[in-house]
């Protein structure tokens, strides 16, 4: 087994795949990468047909070294990142081989960045997910020092690859659902909400972000008889003073507060992704509209390979530009002309 190690951390990194599935019944939300697309943008970059562990970025990457050569994929939030000395390009692959440093700096546009292995981290998983969940104390941050086991990279020749991503850092029109309370908000409630401006607040975590805004707040009507029910991320729950909560991955199970509404899973990534101050507007869908957006995770996975594409980089940008093979043959000079 090889192994990753963690010169410098940034705060509140951590190891992150899909989550967990059917853990709900036992009071355990789902988890897993704030940005799941991410995670599904660095597999099909590195041609994986299955999502691997990956290590989360918020706000700042870290100083990182492998012992085996190894294949990197740099997707999500794009970070400022150089491999000794030289600056990559971010939503790429590289080749990481020992006694390289590779650096990551802060996000310039959104907040969770991802670095995945061509082998997959292979930490130990619990309940069938190797995501650190922290409000439910399994796993932990990882620190300067840390050294993660991955397995060998099945093809560290392949080319670099690279893929445009979805635009998801800067806020923007998140679409949304009805949810089970909606109909205790009013037509006028719910036509402000769609109209209003928000803006990420600076109150925010892998559990949920709260949502500025101006004016009065949203309230529902018999919201203090509302029983506890089951909560999922993308929920968009109101407090009882009236200010909405998009809940993320790590959110409760269960809760009384009401929810206007739930922002469909292809925007859930948009509202994680926005920095504190980014604005944001809800757009409400009906359910035959959300179905007809819905697109399963095998035919996602499909169309991300479709996407990715050889990366065409710049010469000068080379450090070891003198170790490639670039002449593979001599001729005469006279090939074509030859019958």
């Amino acid at each position: 087994m090889s192994r990753l190690t963690i010169h410098r951390a940034g705060p509140a990194m951590s190891v992150q795949d899909l989550g967990r599935t059917g853990t709900l019944r036992l009071g355990l939300s789902r988890g897993g990468a704030a940005d799941r697309l991410a995670l599904r943008e660095a597999a099909a970059l590195l041609g994986h047909r299955e999502v691997q562990a990956a290590v989360e970025m918020p706000g700042m990457g870290g100083r990182f070294s492998v012992d085996a050569p190894t294949r990197i994929a740099l997707t999500g939030a794009p970070m400022r990142a150089m491999l000794d000395g030289a600056p990559l390009i971010w939503n790429a692959t590289y080749l990481l081989s020992p006694g390289a440093m590779l650096e990551i700096g802060p996000a310039t546009t959104g907040v969770y960045g991802y670095l995945s292995l061509a082998g997959g981290l292979a930490t130990p998983e619990i309940l069938g997910s190797r995501s650190a969940h922290l409000n439910a104390g399994l796993g932990r941050l990882l620190e300067s020092g840390d050294v993660l086991p991955f397995a060998t990279d099945p093809d560290p020749d392949a080319p670099a690859m690279r893929i445009e991503p979805d635009d998801r850092f800067s806020g923007g029109t998140v679409r949304i659902v009805p949810g089970p309370q909606t109909s205790l908000y009013s037509t006028a409630m719910c036509e402000r909400f769609a109209a209003t401006e928000f803006r990420r607040s600076t109150h925010g975590n892998r559990q949920g972000v709260r949502l500025d805004f101006d004016g009065d707040p949203f309230q529902a009507e018999g919201q203090l008889g509302i029983v506890s029910d089951v909560i999922v991320p993308g929920d968009i729950q109101m407090t009882g003073d009236g200010i909405p909560f998009v809940l993320l991955p790590e959110c409760q199970t269960i809760g009384g507060y009401p929810r206007i509404g739930a922002v469909i899973p292809a925007d859930l990534p948009k509202v994680a992704q926005a920095a504190p101050g980014a604005p944001l507007r809800f757009q409400l869908l009906s359910f035959e509209e959300s179905d007809r957006l819905l697109i399963g995770e095998a035919h996602l996975l499909r169309e991300l390979h479709k996407r990715a594409e050889p990366l065409r980089r710049n010469p000068h940008d080379i450090a070891d530009l003198l170790g490639y093979q670039l002449i593979s043959g001599a001729t005469a000079g006279d090939d074509l002309e030859r019958p």
